[in-house]
């Protein structure tokens, strides 16, 4: 939910990296694009325009898409407004004001595996691909599974340093896998954004050397303050570590893994792109962009436990602990799971800043996965709406089911 990427400047077709830099400031400024690294010192207006071409303002590898596309039928649509759910001071949600409220580009509803409700606005379609932020988070830690499902990773209980041996040594000795997927390591770690020599803002600006993968070279830099398996604490970096990893583990790019794995056995409809960092490896921790119906069937992936067809791809439960509460975070009713947050009610999400999100009830066989640009990165009024949007939702599948009196 609050990852921040330093996003740097494509360099690959100039002959020198200054000469390259000038090209490139000059075509971002000619197509309304940014040219501050910072996603956080972006105007609205260039986010509207950079969320959904991010593959020009960066380094990508693809992730492909199949030549067989998974058709959705459609269920019964949803009212315009939804009724007013017990306990909420809103006499009912206005769809059409929720996407205008929540900056949404676009909001697909899947229920039962049917369409039950697909939005588009700010000038975006279901064709068009749109940037995940964290909500990638929760796609590197089903590869986690994945892995240990393909014998790549023998057990969540084994310690890191097994498959990241770069690691002895650092605040990372004696943390196991699942301690890493629960954010729960005891590792020394500062996450604020808006602090230019948080562990956050100096990771990200990390280079590669001697062609050792910079999430590598700084995260063997931390010590550890707290006993692993004691404490949760966010930490952006060690969701990139996952993706290290991956791919360690694989001995496969992450993009061609959850290519291999989800992207075309499952029939996403469109390709998908995910950034690299400086050492052209997949940033684990964000930056995904796919068309927000793909988003919708990666959480159908996920509800339906991870199964395509006859194949398993991950364990046989997987999901089932995935997404419930491993960590708890000091939020009522909510925790962590393996990079997922978690509701008390069974369900769980997927999230990135600015509104991006994959939300999943399996108790109701309902996805809601939604792309956007809220005016700041986690404005809290934003995060309470999505969720007063979740919980009618929810309430209008029950009272759907609710027999007739």
């Amino acid at each position: 939910m609050r990852n921040l990427v330093k996003l740097a400047m494509l360099a690959t077709a100039c002959v020198s990296l200054t000469a390259c830099e000038k090209v490139q400031k000059v075509a971002a400024d000619a197509a309304g694009l940014p040219t501050d690294e910072n996603v956080l010192f972006w105007t609205q207006d260039q986010r509207d325009n950079a969320f959904r071409q991010m593959e020009l303002l960066a380094t990508t590898r693809t992730i492909e898409a199949g030549d067989t596309i998974r058709v959705l039928k459609s269920g019964d649509a949803f009212p315009a407004t939804l009724p007013a759910v017990e306990g909420d001071s809103a006499p009912g949600l206005s769809i059409d004001e929720y996407m205008a409220d929540q900056r949404l580009a676009g909001l697909v509803v899947l229920q039962d595996g049917k369409i039950r409700l697909e939005e588009y606005r700010m000038d975006f379609g279901p064709d068009d691909r749109w940037t995940s932020f964290s909500v990638a988070k929760s796609l590197v830690s089903s590869l986690v599974g994945a892995a240990i499902k393909d014998g790549a990773i023998k057990s969540l209980d084994d310690p890191l340093t097994d498959y990241i041996p770069e690691l002895t040594g650092s605040g990372y000795d004696g943390v196991t896998v699942e301690q890493l997927l629960t954010m729960t390591s005891g590792v020394r770690w500062n996450e604020d954004y808006e602090d230019k020599d948080s562990d956050v803002a100096r990771f990200n600006t990390t280079k590669s050397k001697d062609g050792v993968d910079p999430v590598i070279l700084y995260m063997k830099t931390l010590v550890n303050e707290a006993k692993p398996g004691t404490r949760w604490q966010y930490n952006t970096g060690e969701t990139n570590l996952i993706g290290v990893l991956v791919a360690k583990a694989t001995g496969k790019s992450l993009s061609e893994y959850l290519s291999e794995k989800v992207w075309q056995p499952y029939g996403m409809a469109k390709d998908a792109v995910w950034i690299l960092n400086d050492g052209g490896k997949e940033i684990g921790g964000c930056c995904i962009s796919a068309t927000t119906r793909d988003f919708a069937l990666f959480g159908q992936f996920a509800m339906n436990g991870g199964k395509i067809g006859e194949n398993q791809v991950v364990p046989v439960g997987w999901y089932d602990k995935a997404g419930t509460k491993q960590a708890d975070i000091g939020v009522e009713g909510r925790g962590y799971g393996y990079q997922w947050w978690t509701y008390d009610d069974g369900s769980y999400a997927a999230q990135g800043i600015f509104g991006q999100g994959i939300f999943i009830d399996p108790k109701r066989k309902l996805v809601i996965a939604g792309n956007g640009n809220w005016p700041r990165a986690t404005p809290d009024d934003k995060k309470v709406g999505r969720d007063a949007f979740y919980r009618a939702v929810q309430a209008y599948v029950d009272s759907e089911a609710a027999p007739a009196e």
